[in-house]
């Protein structure tokens, strides 16, 4: 019978010829080697299929391809929730099939949840990736944003979903560098499946309420992932096709539902929510708010001050 492993790491991915074969050998780099890695077609057409074929037959204890009935396109999160119903790991680790880890990523993560039994989920401090493309016009122009937030700190529910983006400033963690308990996981159901299409660009936000207001989450002050930034991304032709507002008021909309049927009374959490929808309904008024001085306080005169 094969060993339980300790960590499952999931990974979808739908055309990836591209990056994924990267992405693979920096899982088969990391420092530590408690693992499974499960790999979800969701209905590619490309070469990646026979790429990540490969890599299972190589190693089919611990290297597992899945696919939806009749090879269907479901996306992201039909993809991570099909390979959650077959991980055995204690702690999940979710990687985009374009991003790499840095080699103690695994490693040090599980060393911080195990420290902290009681928190349900880690990351760090993602470097935002161009130089990746070296012929490209920004190569070479990496950067790590600043968290926005206490650092190397255990932040208590639901503190992070008021403080991080969208509803907030701080920056939120890319969906690579997250790993957590499998059963906070399960606790949460898993990730929203109605998050497709373009509207994928948010369902890692919306993953990630879920868990804000239901776990104790560590931030961390290291690098342990890196987030390739890319035109083939879902983000960058979201926000080339203009409709990024469109998909922030879906989010937006989702999440009062969600925290309606929670319950959840938390003021400050429902005045940013309230600020945030009327931000992507009427864009003006964002422009407004950053008016200078004198401007600025003629149109609080207009606008109601919450807003502002």
């Amino acid at each position: 019978m094969t060993k339980t492993p300790l960590v499952s790491i999931i990974v979808g991915f739908f055309n990836a010829e591209r990056f994924i074969e990267e992405t693979i050998e920096s899982v088969y780099s990391q420092t530590l080697s408690d693992w499974e890695l499960i790999l979800i077609d969701d209905g590619s057409t490309d070469r990646s299929s026979a790429i990540v074929q490969q890599y299972a037959s190589k190693n089919r204890d611990r290297v597992y391809c899945l696919t939806h009935p009749g090879r269907r396109n479901r996306g992201v999160c039909a993809s991570r929730n099909l390979a959650l119903s077959q991980a055995r790991g204690t702690f999940i680790a979710v990687l985009d099939s374009d991003d790499v880890w840095l080699p103690n990523k695994l490693e040090e993560q599980v060393e911080v949840l195990e420290q902290n039994p009681h928190v349900g989920m880690v990351f760090g401090a993602s470097r935002y990736w161009r130089g990746w493309n070296a012929s490209g016009a920004r190569a070479g122009s990496d950067y790590t944003p600043e968290l926005g937030i206490e650092t190397d700190a255990i932040h208590e529910p639901p503190s992070l979903l008021r403080r991080c983006h969208p509803l907030g400033r701080a920056t939120a963690p890319c969906p690579s560098d997250l790993l957590l308990r499998r059963d906070v996981l399960l606790a949460v159901n898993g990730f929203e499946e109605e998050f497709t299409g373009i509207y994928q660009m948010y369902e890692d936000q919306a993953f990630l309420a879920k868990v804000y207001m239901s776990t104790p989450v560590f931030a961390s002050a290291r690098t342990w992932t890196k987030y390739r930034l890319h035109e083939d991304s879902c983000c960058y032709r979201v926000e080339a096709s203009g409709e990024e507002r469109k998909v922030r008021l879906y989010y937006l909309n989702w999440l009062s539902n969600y925290l309606g049927a929670c319950g959840s009374q938390d003021a400050d959490i429902q005045q940013a929510l309230s600020r945030e929808m009327t931000i992507a309904r009427y864009p003006l008024i964002e422009k407004l708010a950053n008016l200078p001085g004198k401007l600025k306080e003629t149109v609080k005169n207009i606008i109601r001050p919450s807003y502002m």
